[in-house]
């Protein structure tokens, strides 16, 4: 309004206001007519820009107003509202409304980008961190100005005035900054003066009170309307408290839902041990949520949090929350990075989750929270109180599976005792009393490759047995009393079932190849006395009460012991069940030994018992065989050695496939008998088609089956070991000459057995005379190997 004489208030601050207010005529609001604006008085024209503001509980829409309403007051061309956000190192000063110019809407405002400045930085920051208000002529020779911002919008800054909004409770809830004055008649001045600045400083005052209480009120409505979130959420974490896996996975789905961003993960801690160690890692990102996919329950907290698992450890340990953000410094922060580590996300945010007895049992994670550079204290409140849900609901499936393990472990004990039984003192001193042969004066010779258990009674497999631990001389080093040993063997023998293929002369033959390894290979000079004591103990109890059917079927059938173990299923029984005869009376054969031996002994021997799981196998086979082939093999090393006992407990096991002909086919009947027997079951039982591996309709495909489970299984192995040791070459020529008569067969061809006899019955050669032989083609094989593709086909049916 350039002509404003005349038409001054009666009032004091009307003429103050009067020689300040100066609207161009193409400045007036279009919310009334210029006519009916000009007819106010100047302190009407203040009042009604106040009451413009003060009803509004929008942060968004009072926040523009705020911006065109001082654009009114202060004349400028345009104007930006900074609103605080954050608390101590992440306090910040963010404008979602930036450079508001005449003619502009809410719509139009809110699809510019977020500008965030840090609290203390650029002129904005300046003013918000002093709390006092600045006038400049020109930015572009103040220090504090930013340039980057007129290069990204084409505009030039020249004058500019900023002041601080101020709440109720006396502290700084924004900065509103004027850019531009615009010259009139009455003012010819592009600068900002000192009666603009009171003006403004006094009408941001009123903002102050209305940005307070829309604030309050976003605050309100914002924890109402999560509350009410969370009770939904809560229902249907509640809904599922059978299995731990289903119920994380709502609650990955949950957390991305209440606060969108690009990953969540849930880490459980292992309560088993004093340490902070996770033993059960889920995790999902945004993505897989929207393609309605299942969250990933990953092996190692490197596939979900990588070099962020030190602050999930800290929050387990002290059971306080840990926000960063790209304001923290994330690539330069120790406990966050190791060194060399490239940070993958911008901000997190981690949060214990506590059991009903406030015991922090796993920590949640978020990453880069979506919209935004970083997650503010309403979302750190309203995660903790989600986690609060969380730690009851994964506290509540912890409880049924426990109960559930318990009832499991219970409904074994019964079955075991049921078909099982220890053997007597009076069974032991009979059989320790009997004259024990050599282990050359048996029908066969027991420590030689070339064996076969059947010209042996069930009487006599015992005596063989303890002749393996006798010849070792373990009972003198160990101290174990030969009752006791007889007593062990008897039990072990009688805890096996009468299955088909894996019942005790099974496990016989496996302890046998494992005693020829180290009478024929030497092993028995390379491997310590609790090595060789351990090995023969596991390869005797590696399928204890095995019931003829294999992992697959124990979890397709829901068995109690696949709800036990989720892995290595059967392994974990047939140690659980070995360590339970070890602990009856009379059985320990262990108990001669030392605790330090004893604790080595027990982690050794379930090392052992699982390394017969050929998935197990699968996973390592490659380590190992890189290991022989670069020799870079060091038995000093005790991993090495670790890999070693595993590779050769699956080469004891799978021993039968390096017997002469005669034995080799009569055990490959076995076993395929027993795994018809077990798709027999999946038919009946189950309903279900077995693979042709146990589908007795198929069994004219044996052969071929055989070999293909000889060059994906077999050869690799024994050639690995062949290599390393060669007076172990017998195995791997076996497993030639083997694999020879299956393909004829395959073929529709007659297996050579005469040649296969005359093979095995050859005069015996010493050691030493192998071991010249045997140089030479084994640098020949390995040659060999290297030039063959290292891809081998998984011969998976067997795992």
């Amino acid at each position: 309004m350039a002509d404003r004489k005349g038409r001054r208030g009666s009032g004091g601050d009307s003429a103050a206001l009067h020689s300040v207010i100066d609207i161009p005529q193409h400045r007036i609001h279009s919310r009334e007519s210029q006519m009916a604006l000009r007819q106010k008085s100047d302190s009407d024209v203040f009042m009604e820009l106040v009451r413009d503001i003060s009803s509004d509980l929008d942060v968004t829409v009072l926040s523009h107003k705020i911006l065109t309403n001082v654009a009114v007051l202060a004349n400028a061309d345009r104007c930006s509202l900074f609103l605080v956000q954050g608390s101590g190192k992440m306090k910040c000063l963010v404008a979602k409304l930036f450079d508001v110019v005449e003619g502009s809407t809410v719509e139009e405002t809110q699809n510019q980008k977020e500008i965030r400045i840090p609290w203390g930085m650029g002129i904005v920051g300046y003013v918000a961190e002093s709390g006092t208000g600045i006038i400049i002529a020109d930015a572009y020779k103040d220090q504090r100005f930013n340039h980057d911002v007129d290069i990204a919008t084409g505009y030039r800054t020249k004058s500019m005035m900023s002041e601080p909004i101020i709440s109720t409770e006396g502290e700084v809830i924004g900065v509103a900054q004027a850019i531009n004055k615009i010259v009139t008649e009455k003012s010819k001045s592009d600068v900002f003066t000192p009666e603009d600045q009171k003006l403004f400083k006094t009408y941001l005052t009123f903002c102050g009170i209305s940005l307070t209480n829309a604030q309050l009120f976003e605050k309100s409505m914002f924890y109402l309307r999560k509350n009410e979130s969370l009770l939904e959420m809560a229902r249907g974490i509640f809904e599922e408290q059978t299995c731990l896996k289903t119920s994380v996975h709502e609650i990955l789905v949950e957390g991305l839902e209440l606060i969108p961003c690009e990953q969540c993960s849930v880490m459980l801690l292992d309560e088993n041990e004093e340490e902070v160690n996770f033993s059960r890692i889920f995790q999902l990102t945004h993505e897989q949520k929207e393609k309605g996919e299942q969250s990933a329950e990953q092996d190692s907290p490197d596939e979900v949090v990588g070099p962020y698992i030190a602050k999930a450890e800290m929050v387990a340990r002290t059971g306080e929350a840990i926000n960063v953000s790209e304001f923290d410094n994330v690539s330069q922060h120790s406990l966050v990075l190791e060194k060399d580590q490239v940070p993958k996300y911008e901000n997190f945010l981690c949060i214990p989750i506590y059991n009903k007895e406030k015991k922090v049992i796993g920590v949640m994670q978020f990453f880069n929270k979506m919209g935004s550079h970083y997650f503010d204290e309403k979302d750190q409140h309203v995660f903790e109180s989600f986690a609060v849900f969380c730690g009851l609901g994964i506290h509540n499936v912890m409880m049924y599976d426990k109960v559930c393990s318990s009832m499991a472990r219970r409904n074994i004990a019964l079955e075991v005792l049921s078909y099982h039984a220890s053997s007597s003192l009076e069974e032991a001193v009979k059989h320790s009393e009997r004259f024990l042969p050599s282990a050359d004066e048996f029908v066969e010779n027991v420590s030689r490759f070339p064996f076969d258990d059947l010209v042996l009674s069930d009487d006599d497999t015992i005596l063989a047995s303890a002749r393996m631990f006798v010849d070792l001389h373990l009972l003198e080093h160990f101290h174990v009393q030969r009752v006791v040993l007889f007593r062990w063997i008897s039990t072990v023998k009688k805890n096996y079932r009468q299955v088909t293929y894996h019942n005790w002369r099974h496990a016989f033959n496996v302890a046998q190849s494992m005693f020829a390894i180290f009478k024929e290979g030497q092993y028995d000079q390379s491997l310590s006395p609790l090595e060789q004591f351990v090995l023969l103990i596991a390869c005797f109890c590696h399928d204890l009460d095995h019931r003829g059917t294999n992992n697959t079927f124990q979890v397709k059938s829901s068995s109690p012991i696949a709800q036990l173990y989720s892995t290595s299923t059967m392994e974990h029984h047939h140690f659980d069940h070995c360590i339970m005869i070890l602990n009856s009376e009379g059985n320990n054969v262990l108990e001669g030994m030392n605790a330090d031996q004893y604790g080595k002994a027990i982690k050794m021997l379930e090392a052992c018992i699982l390394a017969t799981d050929l998935a197990l196998y699968f996973q390592k086979r490659g380590t190992f065989r890189d290991l022989i082939e670069s020799e870079t093999f060091d038995w000093n090393d005790a991993n090495h050695r670790g890999l070693l006992r595993g590779m050769l407990m699956t080469a004891c096991d799978l021993g039968a496939i390096t017997k002469p002909w005669k034995v080799q086919k009569r055990t490959a009947e076995l076993v395929a008998s027993e795994f018809f027997e077990q798709g027999d079951l999946e038919k009946s039982r189950l309903n279900l088609q077995p693979i042709p591996m146990m589908d007795r309709q198929k069994k004219d495909e044996l052969p071929n089956m055989q070999v293909g489970f000889i060059d994906a299984i077999c050869l690799p192995l024994y050639e690995v070991f062949t290599d390393h040791t060669p007076s172990l070459k017998p195995l791997y020529d076996g497993v030639k000459r083997n694999r020879i008569n299956w393909k004829n067969l395959s073929e529709g061809k007659q297996a050579d057995d005469e040649e296969m006899e005359a093979d095995v019955t050859s005069p015996r050669t010493t050691v030493s005379q192998q071991a010249g032989e045997t140089k030479s083609v084994a640098g020949k094989m390995k040659a060999s190997r290297r030039q063959k593709s290292r891809q081998r086909s998984v011969y998976c049916t067997l795992v």
